[in-house]
């Protein structure tokens, strides 16, 4: 199996752990402060990281520039949007949404890149609109409305991660001697200036609700955003910037989706629901026409 495959399984299975707590606590706080605070964790994580590895490489500002628009747009406003949909629909169901990455990810290459866009992946169009029809029926029998709310942030957050994955690519072919670890860091700074402006718009009292969290809380959202963010983000950008195609690397977004969805059911001590496994068939049917 080439390298970055296991990169990529292992960003997976970090991110499905951490999905568990960030929507727990979502629910309990908001979506800014969850988000906030794991951008603080990672950003600590990876400089440490970076001085034990050897300290910093010269960048050049323009390069510097496209890793913090890269962090700006994954990790603060994407992520911001897909916590709040975990909050709202739960980690199995959004991270169904967040397998339609490669499709995305290919449209923005046809018009930014001029990339062209096989005739299968309009074939998927049509089996990932019934999968978010699905969620969205089951949403109108169980509490009597469409829950277009919680499907909107699962898109948004999935479009706007997928442009900061193109972002991060050309940012890594632009700057040879920037390692992973260093890009993560100034992704993370990128996320929290994003985080710092949105306070001075929206305060979400970052530090009065960290007093309130108490010991235990904060040990788990601590072990949460580790997992989700700091290991999440090695895996992947390592995955990222070693693979010949990204959409090979999102098209592995389906392990996520299955270890995000066997945790929500795990943790929640009951089975899928039937509308949760016909929603993940037209997803394995237009994943297959994507690859």
């Amino acid at each position: 199996m080439e390298k970055y495959y296991l990169y990529a399984l292992a960003a997976n299975l970090s991110f499905a752990v951490g999905v568990q707590f960030f929507t727990h606590y979502a629910r309990r706080i908001s979506s800014l402060w969850v988000n906030a605070f794991k951008g603080a964790v990672a950003a600590a994580l990876f400089a440490a990281t970076v001085l034990v590895q050897g300290g910093f490489h010269a960048i050049a500002p323009g390069c510097a520039g496209l890793f913090f628009l890269s962090g700006a747009l994954g990790l603060g406003l994407a992520d911001t949007f897909l916590v709040k949909a975990f909050s709202l629909m739960g980690p199995g169901r959004t991270m169904l949404i967040f397998g339609f990455q490669p499709l995305i990810i290919g449209v923005i290459s046809y018009f930014a890149f001029g990339q062209a866009v096989d005739a299968r992946k309009f074939a998927a169009v049509l089996f990932f609109v019934v999968c978010l029809f699905i969620f969205s029926l089951e949403s109108f029998r169980k509490h009597g409305h469409w829950n277009v709310k919680a499907t909107l942030f699962a898109l948004g957050g999935v479009t706007l991660d997928a442009a900061g994955v193109l972002v991060t690519r050309y940012a890594f072919n632009s700057s040879p001697g920037i390692g992973t670890t260093e890009g993560n860091l100034y992704r993370a700074l990128g996320a929290l200036a994003l985080f710092w402006a949105l306070s001075r718009v929206k305060p979400f009292h970052f530090f009065g609700k960290l007093r309130t969290l108490g010991r235990r809380g904060l040990f788990w959202i601590t072990i949460g955003s580790v997992a989700g963010t700091y290991l999440s983000l090695m895996f992947y950008l390592n995955a990222v910037r070693y693979s010949g195609a990204l959409a090979a690397v999102s098209g592995i977004a389906i392990t996520g989706t299955i270890f995000a969805s066997a945790f929500e059911c795990a943790l929640e001590r009951k089975p899928p629901s039937r509308y949760l496994l016909a929603s993940f068939a037209f997803f394995l049917g237009g994943m297959a026409f994507l690859f």
